[in-house]
């Protein structure tokens, strides 16, 4: 049976709260980044599989110790300022020490050492040998220089509130899709980032069954894989002109994305690979990521973004979502004119020459 498809588309975290995505380490292999996040029962890695190298950071964590503080961005700079809760303490008593990525405040008082702030994952690069901090009655200020002054600061590290503002804000409309090997995963994660981004979540599954009237293991029965592929690629073709969107596409192998024949439509928004990992370390995780991008034989690898998993646990899925958002985050400041391109890209008509977009009357079908 022949199928014609057409579709048109009509919780936070406070300062105080310790992140859970601990253990998140980045090396730089090839010529792009790669982060190694070890959760609890899931581990996962993130890279930008867009030919450019990007800061690198190291064990993402934060703690305050319930640290009262307050934030400020002044364009150059920005301004922290802590509760020290006690009188009389001297410049002396306080320890503080950063890196690019870093910043540590420490206090002793009372004969013992009291953490203020601890944390590797800073919202934004800064420059540690222009760091100032000062005693201000009972606050402790520090002054943070940045190294990006176009970076709007919504927090000082990077948590699921200031992420989600952020990014929203840094795409600018652009859409996200969601690919790999589970369909339940890329759902369950889409609709997490919808709310977070204020997007709409789709479902490439649901409109499919919404439209055919049977399920796709009934369609893909009856007709093939290959069937189920052209009726998602041809959903994929109508939701490329629409903004806003978090986009959850198949997985398996009648999946469009697993065909790199099929991505056409899809390069019109920021794609996130979230790849279910065989790996049981980080040095195989490694190992496993570089063997993905050398074979280069799934259309998956065509991803912007990639979220390496080890087995699934549903109670993670914000967690899965927040790497994605900083993933995507570094992405989008490694190319600041990235959203206009992709802009440009869905103007032209999808029409394949992602990234190196052709000029206007240049026509796909005299190159095949």
């Amino acid at each position: 049976m022949a199928r014609t498809l057409s579709f048109l588309s009509s919780p936070i975290l406070s300062r105080q709260t310790c992140l859970s995505t601990q253990n998140l380490l980045s090396f730089r292999t090839h010529c792009f980044p790669f982060s190694y996040v070890s959760l609890p029962s899931i581990s996962s890695a993130a890279w930008q599989n867009h030919g450019r190298i990007l800061p690198c950071s190291i064990s993402p964590t934060f703690s305050t110790n319930a640290t009262q503080y307050e934030f400020c961005d002044d364009s150059s700079e920005v301004e922290l300022r802590l509760e020290l809760r006690e009188q009389n303490i001297s410049p002396g008593e306080v320890y503080v020490d950063a890196t690019e990525k870093s910043l540590v405040i420490k206090v002793q008082s009372s004969g013992y050492t009291k953490t203020l702030l601890d944390t590797d994952n800073l919202y934004g690069m800064i420059k540690p040998s222009e760091m100032i901090w000062y005693i201000d009655d009972t606050e402790l200020v520090v002054n943070l220089k940045k190294q990006d002054p176009e970076l709007k600061w919504h927090d000082i590290v990077e948590s699921w509130e200031s992420l989600t503002t952020g990014v929203a804000q840094l795409l600018k409309g652009t859409s996200i899709f969601l690919v790999g090997e589970s369909t339940e995963i890329n759902n369950s994660v889409a609709r997490e980032l919808a709310v977070g981004l204020g997007y709409s979540p789709l479902c490439t599954k649901e409109l499919l069954e919404a439209y055919s009237n049977q399920t796709i293991d009934s369609w893909k029965n009856e007709e093939g894989s290959d069937s189920v592929a052209e009726g998602e690629a041809a959903i994929l073709d109508s939701l490329s002109s629409q903004a806003r969107v978090v986009v959850a596409t198949l997985g398996g192998k009648h999946g469009a994305a697993r065909r790199p024949g099929k991505w056409r439509h899809l390069f019109a928004g920021f794609t996130i690979w979230l790849s279910q990992s065989e790996a049981t370390d980080e040095e195989s995780a490694k190992e496993e990521a570089r063997k993905d991008i050398e074979d280069g034989l799934r259309g998956y690898t065509n991803a912007e973004v990639v979220v390496k998993l080890q087995g699934w646990d549903a109670t993670y899925t914000k967690t899965v979502a927040q790497a994605s958002l900083s993933a995507l985050k570094r992405l989008v400041l490694s190319d600041k004119n990235i959203t206009g391109k992709k802009s440009l890209y869905v103007r032209l008509g999808c029409r394949g020459d992602w990234p190196d977009i052709k000029p206007p009357a240049w026509d796909p079908a005299a190159t095949s």
